[in-house]
């Protein structure tokens, strides 16, 4: 696999001031050729002039956070990353990558999860080259492989994973945020280290049931809801009852036998878990009258 090798090429402003000296020179060269009608001063004008021409060629600028992919007839030669005006050999040709963090948003794409429910899901995706001899030569477009691929792990990583969990410990989507996106900045590093470009971040943006089963999907997750609140409070009120009874029992306020016990307990449980106030009824008999 093609890697990258640092170039520095010359400096820039050092060439400059040689291509200056040469200008002068030619300058010089025209004057004597033209006062002494000499044809071999003509011709070597004529070659500085072509020298010049040449190595003007070979400068070129270095933006901060940006490489300059150097190839010679097809030979990979190296990468100058130092900014600035910077010199190299005339007959390279010289490619500029940015080194910048880039982001892009997925397109909002339409997946099955693993319990089979269709939902709709994007994510944006933080990203920079860190080898631009991989990104040039590995990858024929690698701006177009990051964008593709990362929809790809997307889509893969949504098929693994439950929309919502339904048992305790397992890892979903709108549940475990944190764990996904690690999950999925990891899939699509796999995916793009070839490309020599490093993932820096990577989230979920939208998450959403389909519209088609959005509605029933919502009852679901209100019915859920309702059952996990009862539960909790029907086991608060058991406790509470529980400790009356103890209570009474133990500071000996009133001996009950099993009846008087299991209507006490039915009282409570209906004082305690019922969604309205309850209205009490004073009972002046007996339970046995």
């Amino acid at each position: 696999m093609l890697q990258e090798r640092s170039k520095s090429g010359l400096n820039g402003l050092v060439m400059l001031f040689v291509l200056l000296a040469l200008m002068v020179l030619e300058v010089r060269l025209v004057v004597l050729a033209a006062r002494g009608n000499d044809v071999v001063g003509l011709l070597v004008w004529l070659g500085v002039e072509v020298l010049e021409l040449v190595l003007l060629a070979g400068l070129f600028m270095v933006e901060p956070n940006q490489g300059r992919v150097l190839t010679l007839f097809g030979d990979y030669k190296g990468t100058v990353r130092t900014p600035g005006l910077r010199w190299a050999n005339p007959f390279y040709a010289k490619r500029s990558v940015s080194l910048r963090v880039r982001n892009f948003e997925t397109e909002r794409l339409k997946v099955n999860d693993r319990e089979g429910n269709p939902i709709e899901i994007a994510a944006v995706v933080v990203w920079r080259v860190v080898d631009t001899a991989e990104a040039v030569f590995q990858v024929d477009n690698y701006e177009n492989f990051v964008r593709v691929q990362s929809e790809s792990a997307l889509r893969n990583l949504a098929t693994r994973h439950a929309y919502d969990a339904h048992v305790e410990g397992e890892t979903s989507l709108r549940g475990n945020t944190a764990e996904v996106a690690d999950a999925l900045r990891h899939e699509i590093q796999e995916r793009l280290a070839q490309a020599g470009v490093k993932v820096e971040e990577a989230r979920i943006t939208h998450l959403a049931y389909a519209p088609e089963i959005a509605q029933a999907m919502l009852q679901r997750q209100q019915a859920s809801a309702i059952i996990a609140a009862r539960t909790r409070i029907v086991d608060g009120a058991v406790g509470m009852v529980e400790m009356a009874l103890e209570r009474l029992s133990a500071q000996k306020i009133v001996v009950l036998d099993e009846e008087r016990k299991a209507a006490m307990v039915s009282n409570l449980l209906v004082v305690l878990c019922s969604e309205r106030a309850v209205s009490p009824v004073v009972n002046a008999g007996t339970l046995y009258h």
